[in-house]
């Protein structure tokens, strides 16, 4: 060293680039090919590749330092609402278009299309989530609108072969001209949020002759939005009152067809803790044109159609997190030395990182099961879906901000600071616990799935009776739990059960996903997942594991290949 040199840098692990996030994930490679969608593991693989690549990577950091900007009017006074982004926005939004997360399913159905499509997104998630956002909404949109058609044909002839194009079009242009297009939600007003029941914003069918309808079967909507998401989409499904018939739902576009801007005004966009890329915004109508998507005053059952597609998401996104921020902490763990060894080798902070391990590969295990739920039209599996998509976007959405933080507390202050990527982990994790549904809101879902669909109960039995046949002290702990479980769920569904229902819906998501593992997983996994969260509830903080886990073997397989010194 120079005598002026003050230091050497040492004993600071590298970043976790340039790996490819499929290949090195175990978990998710395996769920893949026995939920039926092992066809797609080439492409996921190419995919894997080019999104754990530093450059990709960077495109997610970029996004969120430069978050979107509106300008509400153009240096002449007109009025514009234009929502400007950083151009690695723009490059992440055509990597998933072009990938097909916004319609797979939808342009090429089959065995797995639905979990295919649900390991892409979770790798897309593990570099930026403020993505999905319009995606999701996009996807979830498709069934709503595609059953609109036998209504109002023409509305699906026009939006639909934009919507499922593989071709990213950010411009603001009416739809004739896209080359592909996006849609977004505006659902909750400011008296009501989730209770969207107590919304005032209304529509009106334009009066024929006085102004004149700029198309037929055009509505007029007065009202607005507390959340807009992504006002930069070409159109947004909107819930609005009719008078008499109650809510209803309609397409509204950003532009018109003779070019003009539709009367949506963007009030201002959304100053958030995390998902800082994505544009939220609020927004009135006034007088804005919109188009009826199924029956008047069937808003709500259209709404609950898109809710189970934007929830299966919430669960994958929450899971693509604990996914990533697992990750960053065991490579650095695995790069950094202290007392003399890696850190990976402390024994205490084997039982933190195998914890956060363990949590992870159960979050994914149960996101591609339940994704595969929505590839059948089997009685059984629509029914497991409609109890675990609530369980699900409850429990693993809420595990998301204590896992980030346990995380970012590996990697100490590293972890703690913007340079790195934790401190974006933690605050975009508790996203999907709120939007599409809060918690108490899920696990009351939980309940009215029970109540409404007894076939419920007897669906998931069967599913967990699977996991049931094994030996030894974790299985019958297992099925001890199970047992409880199944009793305890014969008797839910009123309304004296809403105080416990959290519990009921924990439960639920732990017994399906300790069965999985049991099933599919290495044995030290899923004995390692029943000792430490069946036979006592989970606690408030990760590294609880119980003595006699085979932590090292936990942590091999949870990042394979992923980079660091060991």
């Amino acid at each position: 060293m120079d005598q002026f040199d003050t230091h050497e840098v040492l004993n600071q692990a590298p970043p976790f680039a340039d790996v490819n996030l499929f290949a090195c994930d175990s978990a998710l490679r395996e769920a893949l090919q026995r939920e039926g969608g092992g066809w797609a593991a080439p492409r996921l693989e190419q995919l894997g590749a080019q999104l754990g690549s530093a450059a990709t990577l960077e495109l997610g950091r970029l996004a969120n330092a430069h978050p979107p900007a509106l300008y509400g009017y153009d240096r002449g006074g007109r009025r514009i609402d234009a929502v400007e982004f950083h151009p690695a926005w723009h490059q992440l939004m055509a990597m998933m278009v072009e990938a097909g997360v916004h319609a797979s399913p939808w342009t090429a159905p089959g065995p797995g299309a639905q979990v295919a499509r649900a390991a892409a997104f979770l790798l897309f998630g593990q570099v930026e989530n403020g993505v999905l956002c319009p995606v999701t909404m996009t996807y979830a949109a498709v069934p709503a609108l595609s059953a609109a058609g036998a209504i109002a044909p023409a509305l699906a002839q026009t939006w639909l072969p934009k919507i499922l194009a593989c071709q990213y079009d950010p411009r603001a242009l009416p739809i004739a001209q896209k080359r592909g297009a996006l849609i977004g939600m505006g659902m909750t007003e400011k008296q009501g949020g989730s209770d969207v029941r107590s919304n005032t914003t209304r529509a009106t069918p334009w009066p024929g002759g006085a102004g004149g309808a700029p198309d037929k079967g055009a509505w007029r909507i007065v009202g607005h939005k507390w959340f807009f998401s992504a006002p930069q989409a070409d159109a947004h499904l909107v819930l609005a009152q009719v008078a008499e018939a109650g809510l209803s739902c309609f397409l509204v576009p950003r532009f018109l067809d003779d070019g003009s801007r539709n009367a949506i005004r963007v009030q201002r966009l959304k100053d958030k803790l995390g998902n800082r890329s994505n544009a939220s915004s609020e927004a009135e109508f006034e007088g804005a044109t919109g188009f009826l998507v199924g029956q008047v005053g069937r808003g709500i059952p259209t709404i609950l159609e898109m809710a189970g597609h934007t929830r299966l998401d919430c669960v994958i996104g929450s899971a693509s997190i604990m996914r990533a921020a697992l990750c960053h902490a065991l490579h650095h763990a695995r790069g950094r030395a202290v007392f003399g060894r890696p850190l990976e080798q402390q024994p205490l902070m084997q039982n933190v990182l195998a914890d956060l391990a363990l949590e992870s590969e159960a979050a994914t295990a149960f996101a591609l099961r339940l994704a595969r739920c929505f590839d059948s039209d089997d009685a059984a599996e629509v029914l497991l879906a409609r109890v675990l998509t609530p369980a699900g976007k409850y429990w693993i959405c809420k595990r998301g901000p204590v896992f980030c933080a346990e995380a970012m507390e590996v990697m100490g202050g590293n972890g703690y600071v913007e340079d790195g990527p934790l401190a974006r982990l933690y605050r975009e994790a508790p996203v999907n616990s709120i939007w599409e549904g809060s918690g108490n809101v899920m696990c009351l879902d939980v309940l009215r799935a029970l109540a409404r669909n007894r076939g419920a109960r007897d669906a998931l039995a069967a599913e967990l009776a699977l996991a049931a046949g094994g030996e030894g002290a974790p299985a019958g702990l297992f099925r001890a739990y199970v047992q409880a479980l199944l009793a305890d769920l014969a008797a839910a569904g009123g309304a004296d059960d809403q105080y416990g229902a959290r519990a009921l819906a924990e439960r639920i998501v732990l017994a399906l996903q300790a069965a999985l593992l049991l099933r599919h997983a290495p044995a030290v996994v899923g004995e390692a997942f029943v000792r430490s969260r069946l036979a006592s509830a989970p606690g408030g903080a990760f590294g609880r594991l119980p003595p006699g886990v085979d932590c090292a073997a936990i942590l091999a397989r949870a990042l394979v290949n992923g980079g660091g010194a060991r």
